[in-house]
C-alpha cells in the first residue's frame, strides 16, 4: 500500500482563541485552531485546514484588502506570511514581542501590528496589483515606522479608508488617531474619557465620526467639533490655538446586569456596532441613535470575538471557553454556521463502512458525526451522561454502539438519528469497550470495574451471558469480521479468543508479557494484533494460538518530554508503549498511537517501522519538545508552571477560577498545559485515508490531497500568454499541458472550454499520462461546477474509451480520481431523474388535450403550428386572410 500519506484536514476542533476573519469577498470565515487555520466555506459548506502551522496557538490573522496574502501570528511573536490562494508559507518573521492587535490598511500598502503598548506599521510584501515595486527584489518585511504614545497594551487597531490615518485602543482607558505618514497641522490626537480599557475604536462611513467603546459598557461618540461656551456660543480662541478638536457628543451604555464588554465590531456603511457580553449574550445596535435592534443569548460562557463580513449581513462569533463557532444572519435571525468541538478529550473513533462519515467520542458524554467531505459536524448525541469510552459501527453501518462510564451501551439509528435501544448490566459498572457481531445480532461490552464480558442481544436487548475468565479488568475487545469468534484483551497479562457461538465456551488463553492495552483483528479474521504496556506488538495467528511477529516499540513510540519531567524523552517511562491499534484495509499494515507526538505505522510481515507521523509541533503542548530550554528552568521552577495570573493589571484577569492539576477536559483554562497524545486511530474502508484522534482534534491524513499549486516541468517559454497564444494557433494539445503545468486553476478552465468538440477524442487520445490524473480531478470539477453538461459527459467519455485499459491496469494510482468522476455522474444521473420526475405530471397534461384541426376558409386542414399548450395556432397575418394557403408537395412547390 501507499505510504505517502499527508495531513488534510482538522476536524473536532472548530475555534479556540484569537480573532475571527472574513475573507473580502464575504463568503469563507477563517478560524484559529491551535497553531493551525481552519477556513469554512460558507456558500459551498465546506471546511479545509491550511497545511502550515505554527509552534504556538496563532493569537491573530489578517488578511489583505486584495485577499491573497494572508498574515498568522502566534502567541510569542513570530509571524507566517502565506499565500492564501495557494496555501503557501512565503516567509517566516518574528516580532520579537506579542502581538495584541493586527489590521492591514484598505489600500494594502502597510499592515499596523500592537505590540504591547507600541505600534508598528510595515509596508505590505508586494503591491496591491501582485507586483514588486521599482522592479526590485521580494522584500518581506521593511518596517515603516514605530509609534509611541499608549501606557499599556494597545487592543485594537483600525484604519479609516483612505488608509491616512489609523485608531487604536488601548488599556490605559484611551484611543488615540495617528497618521500612517506626516500630514500637514495634523498632531496625534487622544481621546480620553473611559474609566475601563477601550476595547474597540473606529471611524464613521465618513470619517467624521468616531466610535470607542469600553470593557465597561461605554460606548462614546467623538465629532471634530468647535469648542463651546456654556451659552452655546463658540468660544473666543486666538489664533495661535486650535479652532477645533474631538470632543465627546454622545454618551451610551449597554447596560447589561453588570456583564462585561468582551468584544465588540463595527460596520461602517450601514452602521451597525455589534458587541459581545461576559455572560453569553450579543446586542446588534443602529448608530448614532443607539437603536437595540436585536440581542441573543448564543453561549453559556463568554464570547471572545466578533467580527461581521463585507456586506453586512453575517457576524460571526467565537467562544474559547466551549470551542463554539457560530455565523448568525441578523436579518433572517436564522444560523448559517453553528459548530462545536467536544469540551473534553477525545476517547474513541470509527469509521463509516462507506468512510463518508466519522464518529468521535470524548469525556464530555457526546457522540459527534463529523462528515468527511465537508469537514462539519452534522448531528450530535447527548444521552449519554458521562464520558463516552468507545464506539463501533455495524457492518451496514445504520446502527452505532457507544459505551460509556455511566453504565449503560446505547445503540443509535443513524437514519433517524436516534437511540433505540439501551443495555445495561445487573450491577453498577463503567463500561470501557465494546465490540460489535459483523450480523448486527449481538453486542459485547468490557468494563474496568467488572472482570467479565457482558453480552446482549440488540433485537431483544436481554442480557444473554457473562463471559468469565480474565483475572484482570478487561481493556479492549475485538470481534473477528468473520463473526465467528471475539478475543479480549485484559490486564491480567492475557489475550482470550472466545467462540461465543460454540456449544461450550471456552477460551484459548495466550500469555504475555505486560498488561495488554488493545487488541485488532486483521480484515481477514485469520490473525490479531496485541499491544502491551511494556511497550511490545505482538502479533498472533487465531487458529494456532502461536505468536508469528513481534515489535520493540518503544524506541519508535517514545518522545516528547514534559516540562516537569526530571527523565528526558528517550527515558520517560510514560510514552513508551501504544493505546491503540489498528489494522490497514488490506491488512498489510498496522497504524498506531499512544501517549506521545508519534503515530507509526508499521509493516506486519517484515516487523519494520514504514513511517513516522509527528501529531504536533505546538509549544503550547506538553511532550512536544525533545529536550527542553535551560533558560526556562528558574530557582522557582520550570517557568511553564509558575502561575504569573496574580500579578496582572486587572482583577478580572487576577481571579483565578481554574482547577489545579488538571491534564484534562477544559484545555483552555487549567493551570498545568495539555498533553499531547492520541487516544484513537483509524482506517478509512478504503484505505486511502486514516484520522487520529489528538489533543488539538480530529486529524485526517489522506492520499488524496490534491495541493492548490503544484507546477512541474516549468521553464520560461511556458507562461499564460504563450498558453493563450497556442490556443489560438489551434495547438491545444500543448495549451492543455501548459495549463496543467502552471497549475492555474482559472487558466485550465479557459483552455479546457475554448477545445471544440470534435477535437475532444483527438486530444485525449495523444496526452500524456502524466497528466490524466490531473484532467479526470478538473473534468469532474467541471462537472459538478459549470453548466456545459453534455460537453464534460464526453470529455469523461473519450477519456475512458482512450485510457479505460491502463485506467484499470492502474486502479491503485487513480482511484482518487476515479471515485470524483463516479460522485460527479452519479450526481447527474440524480439531478436529471428527480428533473423528469418534476416533469413528468407537466407532459402526461400536455399530451393528454385534445389537437383541434384548423379550419382554414371553411375547410378542414392541417394546423400550422402547435404552441406550448398544445392548441393549434395560424399564423395568418390579417392581409393574408381570404387567400388560399397551398401545401408544398416534395419538392418544396406549393400546389393547389
Amino acid at each position: 500500500m501507499k505510504t505517502e500519506f499527508k495531513f488534510s484536514n482538522l476536524l473536532g476542533t472548530v475555534y479556540c482563541k484569537g480573532n475571527l476573519l472574513f475573507t473580502p469577498d464575504g463568503t469563507c470565515l477563517l478560524s484559529p485552531v491551535g497553531n493551525r487555520v481552519t477556513v469554512f466555506d460558507l456558500i459551498n459548506n465546506k471546511s479545509y485546514t491550511l497545511p502550515y502551522s505554527h509552534r504556538r496557538n496563532i493569537a491573530r490573522l489578517a488578511l489583505n484588502p486584495q485577499g491573497n496574502l494572508l498574515l498568522s501570528v502566534d502567541e510569542d511573536g513570530r509571524s507566517i506570511l502565506v499565500n492564501f490562494p495557494r496555501r503557501l508559507a512565503l516567509h517566516h518573521f518574528s516580532f520579537k514581542a506579542p502581538i495584541s492587535a493586527l489590521a492591514f490598511s484598505p489600500s494594502g500598502r502597510h499592515f499596523a501590528v500592537g505590540t504591547g503598548r507600541l505600534i508598528e506599521v510595515w509596508h505590505t510584501p508586494s503591491t496591491p496589483d501582485g507586483n514588486t515595486e521599482d522592479g526590485l527584489e521580494f522584500a518581506p518585511f521593511v518596517r515603516h515606522r514605530v509609534y509611541a504614545g499608549h501606557y499599556d497594551t494597545v487592543q485594537d487597531i483600525e484604519w479609516s479608508g483612505d488608509s491616512r490615518f489609523f485608531l487604536s485602543a488601548a488599556k490605559d482607558l484611551t484611543a488615540r488617531i495617528w497618521s500612517s505618514d506626516p500630514e500637514g497641522g495634523f498632531v496625534p490626537t487622544t481621546l480620553a474619557g473611559h474609566r475601563e480599557g477601550v476595547l474597540g475604536v473606529w471611524f464613521s462611513s465618513n470619517q467624521e465620526e468616531v466610535y470607542t467603546v469600553s470593557q465597561d459598557g461605554a460606548l462614546f461618540q467623538w465629532n471634530y467639533t468647535e469648542k463651546r461656551t456654556a451659552n452655546g456660543d463658540a468660544a473666543s480662541v486666538d489664533a495661535e490655538e486650535a479652532p477645533s478638536q474631538w470632543r465627546i457628543v454622545q454618551r451610551h451604555y449597554f447596560m447589561q446586569n453588570n456583564a462585561k464588554v468582551k468584544c465588540a465590531a463595527f460596520h461602517a456603511e450601514s452602521n451597525l456596532l455589534v458587541a459581545g457580553f461576559s455572560n453569553g449574550l450579543f446586542g446588534l445596535y443602529e448608530l448614532p441613535e443607539f437603536n437595540m435592534i436585536h440581542t441573543l443569548s448564543i453561549s453559556q460562557n463568554e464570547i471572545d470575538f466578533v467580527t461581521i463580513n463585507k456586506s453586512g449581513e453575517w457576524l460571526a462569533f467565537g467562544a474559547s471557553k466551549l470551542g463554539q463557532l457560530l455565523v448568525w444572519e441578523w436579518q433572517s435571525e436564522s444560523y448559517i454556521l453553528k459548530q462545536q468541538g467536544h469540551f473534553d478529550s477525545m476517547n474513541a473513533l470509527v469509521y463509516s463502512p462507506d468512510g463518508q462519515r466519522i464518529i468521535t467520542t470524548a469525556d464530555d458524554g457526546k457522540i459527534k458525526v463529523w462528515d468527511t467531505q465537508s469537514g462539519f459536524c452534522i448531528v450530535t448525541f447527548t444521552e449519554h451522561s458521562s464520558g463516552v469510552t468507545a464506539c463501533e459501527f455495524s457492518r451496514k453501518g445504520n446502527v452505532l454502539f457507544t459505551s460509556s462510564l455511566d453504565g449503560s451501551v446505547r445503540a443509535w439509528d443513524l437514519i433517524r438519528y436516534r437511540n433505540f435501544r439501551t443495555f445495561t448490566a445487573p450491577t453498577r459498572l463503567s463500561f470501557s469497550s465494546v465490540a460489535v457481531d459483523p450480523s448486527g445480532e449481538i453486542i459485547c461490552a468490557g468494563s474496568l470495574d467488572s472482570f467479565d464480558i457482558h453480552i446482549w442481544s440488540v433485537q431483544t436487548g436481554q442480557l444473554l451471558d457473562q463471559l468469565s475468565g480474565h483475572e484482570g479488568p478487561v481493556a479492549s475487545l475485538a470481534f473477528a469480521p468473520s463473526g465467528d469468534t471475539i478475543v479480549s484483551g485484559s490486564w491480567d497479562r492475557t489475550v482470550r479468543i472466545w467462540s461465543i457461538f460454540g456449544r461450550t465456551q471456552t477460551s484459548e488463553p495466550l500469555q504475555l508479557q505486560a498488561d495488554v492495552l488493545s487488541v485488532a483483528f486483521r480484515p481477514d479474521s485469520k490473525q490479531i494484533a496485541v499491544s502491551t504496556l511494556d511497550g511490545q506488538l505482538t502479533f498472533w495467528s487465531v487458529s494456532e494460538a502461536s505468536q508469528e511477529a513481534g515489535v520493540d516499540s518503544r524506541r519508535d513510540v517514545s518522545g516528547g518530554r514534559k516540562v516537569s519531567d526530571r527523565r528526558t524523552a528517550a527515558n520517560v517511562a510514560g510514552t513508551k508503549s501504544f493505546n491503540c491499534i489498528a489494522y490497514s484495509t488490506d491488512g498489510s499494515c498496522v497504524i498506531a498511537g499512544g501517549n506521545s507526538k508519534y503515530i507509526c505505522l508499521y509493516d506486519v510481515r517484515s516487523g519494520t517501522l514504514i513511517r513516522k507521523f509527528t501529531v504536533s509541533v505546538n509549544l503550547s503542548l506538553d511532550g512536544t519538545q525533545e529536550f527542553l530550554n535551560s533558560r526556562n528552568l528558574t530557582e522557582a521552577g520550570p517557568r511553564g508552571l509558575i502561575d504569573e495570573q496574580g500579578e496582572a493589571s486587572d482583577l478580572e484577569d487576577r481571579i483565578d477560577r481554574t482547577l489545579p492539576g488538571a491534564t484534562r477536559g477544559d484545555l483552555s483554562a487549567r493551570k498545568i498545559r495539555p498533553e499531547v497524545r492520541v487516544p484513537a486511530v483509524a482506517f478509512s474502508p478504503m484505505g486511502r485515508a486514516f484520522c487520529a484522534a489528538s489533543t488539538e482534534g480530529l486529524l485526517v491524513y489522506s492520499l488524496d490531497n490534491a495541493l492548490q499549486f503544484d507546477p512541474f516541468d516549468l521553464d520560461l517559454d511556458i507562461t499564460p500568454n504563450t498558453t493563450l497564444e497556442a490556443v489560438k494557433e489551434g495547438d491545444f494539445l500543448r495549451a492543455l499541458v501548459m495549463a496543467f503545468r502552471l497549475s492555474e486553476q482559472p487558466l485550465v478552465r479557459r483552455v479546457y472550454e475554448a477545445i471544440p468538440v470534435d477535437d475532444v477524442s483527438l486530444v485525449v487520445k495523444q496526452l500524456p499520462t502524466v497528466y490524466l490524473a490531473r484532467l479526470l480531478r478538473f473534468v469532474a470539477q467541471a462537472t459538478d461546477e459549470s453548466p456545459h453538461l453534455e460537453f464534460n459527459l464526453q470529455w469523461i467519455e473519450a477519456l475512458l474509451r482512450a485510457h479505460g485499459p491502463y485506467l484499470k491496469d492502474n486502479m491503485s494510482l487513480f482511484a482518487s480520481e476515479l471515485r470524483i468522476v463516479q460522485r460527479a455522474i452519479t450526481k447527474i444521473q440524480s439531478d436529471l431523474a428527480r428533473l423528469a420526475d418534476d416533469n413528468v405530471y407537466s407532459l402526461d397534461y400536455l399530451l393528454s388535450q385534445p389537437m383541434p384541426k384548423a379550419e382554414i376558409n371553411g375547410s378542414k386542414g392541417i394546423p400550422l403550428s402547435v404552441n406550448a399548450n398544445g392548441a393549434a395556432q395560424d399564423h395568418m397575418d390579417e392581409e393574408m386572410e381570404g387567400e388560399w394557403i397551398g401545401i408544398g408537395d416534395e419538392d418544396g412547390e406549393a400546389k393547389d
